[in-house]
C-alpha cells in the first residue's frame, strides 16, 4: 500500500517542469506528491487559529464529511512540523499542531484551557549564549513555549 506521503528522488529539468505541472512540490531536493486528502488536512489546519491536536483536527474532518483516516492525519502533520510547515508544542501530553506564519522563527504564549496562541519575541542571543555557557553547552537549535491563562479565562476564572 502507498503512503500519501511519498517522496520520490528529485527531477531535473523536463521531468522537474513535469512533476510541477502533475501537482508535485519541489521540497529539500525532493519531489512531494500532492494529494487530496494531503491538501484537506493542509487546508483544515489553515481555517484553525489556535493550536489542534491531531485528534480534534480528524474529528472535524470527520465532521466536515472529510474521509481520512487518523493515521494519515498523524502522518501529514508530523511532515507539515519536520518541513517547518507548522508549529507544534506538547501541552499536558498531548501533541498540538498549528500552521506557521511567514514570519520566520518565533516562539508563543499558549492559553492552556482555550488555547489562544500568541507568538512572542525570541530571547536575545546574548541571553541564550550566557545560558549555554553558564552550563557548558553549544546550542544547536531551541524551542520556547510559555503556557499560562489567557486575559479571557483569568476573568472567567475569578467569576
Amino acid at each position: 500500500m502507498t503512503a500519501c506521503f511519498a517522496r520520490q528522488p528529485f527531477p531535473e529539468g523536463r521531468a522537474a517542469r513535469e512533476a510541477i505541472k502533475n501537482g508535485h512540490r519541489l521540497t529539500d531536493g525532493r519531489v512531494e506528491r500532492n494529494t487530496k486528502q494531503k491538501e484537506l488536512i493542509h487546508d483544515a489546519l489553515k481555517a484553525n487559529d489556535e493550536f489542534i491536536s491531531a485528534q480534534d483536527l480528524y474529528r472535524k474532518l470527520e465532521d466536515e464529511g472529510v474521509k481520512v483516516g487518523l493515521a494519515t492525519v498523524y502522518r501529514q502533520l508530523n511532515a507539515l512540523a519536520e518541513a517547518g510547515e507548522a508549529d507544534t508544542v506538547r501541552l499536558e501530553g498531548q501533541q498540538l499542531f498549528r500552521l506557521c506564519g511567514d514570519d520566520g522563527h518565533h516562539h508563543h504564549l499558549v492559553c492552556t484551557n482555550c488555547g489562544k496562541t500568541v507568538e512572542i519575541e525570541s530571547p536575545s542571543e546574548t541571553w541564550l549564549r550566557g545560558i549555554s555557557e553558564k552550563y557548558g553547552f553549544t546550542i544547536e537549535r531551541h524551542t520556547l513555549e510559555v503556557f499560562g491563562l489567557c486575559p479571557d479565562c483569568r476573568n472567567e476564572a475569578r467569576r
